[in-house]
């Protein structure tokens, strides 16, 4: 029994040689071995160089699902050449965007600015900005699909890899790591703005413009380029107001994304498939099986009510977003309309921002009805002014819903009724649910 470092093997018994091989049985120094090729002593300490950083990231990731350090370090490397950070002027610029944007937004909106300092963020700005958000969003999914891989592995299959099991759990970690930093790489490159794949992503109070990419997506426009940074700065500038002055929003759409990655069901059939293709020696057989495909999450139905919530919520911010931008620009900017839809048909056929969120997500992340919200948004603001419609975002149980989408007249009817909803759209959803309170513990609301 030979006593060598793992992946090695013995070296061939001269009496099994080749009939090509020379005789003399051991390899001289500085020789060559039985294989005929030479050894380079400089690829064995690149190997084991890089089997100390392969081992170092894995326990590096803290025992979670997801080595955050590993996909942050790959999709900065990605973005090397990038560019650096934003220059003085690009950081002016975004700055003066911003400050005009916001001016142009208090007259057609009731919301005040939700915008405490704005940025200019390079690709890499925005990766580091955003990772943690990410994290958030990546966790649930990661720990879904690897304790079903855990799960579904035979019980002797099991009791044989024992410890095995907390490394196949580091390199599946790494692998989830590897394939969040690509994503996060390729997503980086296009974004335009922080919430631009329409949820919070970056700190809050924090307007940021990615001017490089900005730059880019000019080029394909027959627009200047300061009208598109001001366009893009004044729809960035209405998200922040949105997240900031309804407190229940942020959290309503990150926990729903939530929910929705919660419950995903991977088909174990695959996994058993896959377990027999796995070696757990190999980093590079583990993200391969996870890019394969066989790990399709199945869609139950608790998903596909968690989608419409999200869909639709999305869909209203949006809708919410694209009006008062249009309001906001719209006689001041001549390629505003022509802005708008090109965002809008970004957005609707799924850009790199959305593709890259199913990939990371299993979920297609579209405002697909944000024409009808949008719609919506425009009848209120037009029959009750900006002060109500406004208003309705005081409260989750206010928003419209998707049935309300299908039918925005009979909505902004129910909305103009005054003892229905009452100047006070907050102390009347109070008194509502005092009543039915009252109504649940036996007693009789009492008048107001």
């Amino acid at each position: 029994m030979t006593d060598l470092p793992f992946g090695f093997n013995p070296s061939p018994n001269p009496d099994d040689r080749g009939e090509g091989s020379s005789g003399g049985g051991n390899t001289p120094p500085g020789g060559m071995p039985p294989g005929g090729v030479p050894f380079d002593m400089g690829q064995l300490g690149q190997m084991l160089s890089q089997l100390g950083q392969m081992l170092s990231q894995a326990q590096s990731s803290g025992g979670g699902p997801v080595n955050y350090e590993l996909a942050k370090q790959i999709a900065l490397q990605q973005l090397a050449q990038s560019g650096g950070a934003a220059g003085a002027d690009q950081s002016k610029a975004v700055a003066d965007a911003v400050h005009l944007a916001e001016m142009w937004l208090d007259p057609v909106t009731s919301l005040p600015a939700g915008t405490r300092v704005s940025k200019a963020w390079s690709a890499t700005d925005w990766v580091n900005e955003t990772l943690s958000t990410w994290q958030r969003l990546f966790d649930p999914v990661a720990q879904r699909v690897s304790g079903a891989w855990v799960d579904a592995l035979p019980e002797e299959a099991k009791a044989a890899a024992g410890p095995m099991l907390a490394m196949v759990g580091q390199m599946g970690g790494m692998a989830f790591g590897s394939q969040l930093g690509n994503a996060l790489a390729q997503l980086a490159a296009e974004v335009l703005t922080s919430t631009e794949v329409g949820l919070p992503l970056g700190p809050e109070g924090t307007a940021a413009l990615l001017p490089a990419n900005i730059e880019k997506f000019t080029g394909g426009l027959e627009r200047p380029a300061s009208e598109v940074l001001v366009f893009l700065a004044a729809r960035e500038a209405a998200h922040q107001r949105l997240f900031a002055h309804v407190p229940w929003l942020r959290q309503r759409l990150m926990a729903t994304v939530e929910e929705f990655a919660r419950g995903i069901k991977v088909d174990t059939g695959a996994l058993e498939q896959l377990a027999t293709q796995v070696d757990p020696s190999n980093p590079a057989s583990i993200e391969e099986a996870m890019k394969s495909g066989l790990l399709e999450p199945q869609t139950t139905p608790e998903q596909k009510a968690a989608l419409t919530r999200l869909e639709t919520l999305l869909a209203l911010v949006e809708g919410w977003v694209d009006v008062v931008v249009a309001d906001a620009v719209g006689e001041r900017l001549p390629g505003a309309e022509a802005l708008r839809e090109t965002l809008r048909r970004r957005r609707a056929s799924g850009g790199p921002a959305e593709q890259t969120f199913a990939t990371l997500v299993g979920l297609e992340l579209r405002p697909r009805r944000l024409r009808a919200a949008a719609a919506l948004w425009r009848l209120v603001g037009d029959q009750h002014g900006i002060e109500r419609r406004d208003g309705i975002w005081a409260h989750p149980d206010l928003v419209p819903t998707a049935e309300d989408l299908d039918d925005p007249m009979e909505f902004a009817e129910r909305l103009g009724g005054g003892a229905e909803l009452g100047d006070d759209p907050i102390a009347e959803l109070e008194r509502t649910e005092r009543e039915e309170k009252e109504r649940g513990e036996g007693g009789s609301p009492q008048e107001s």
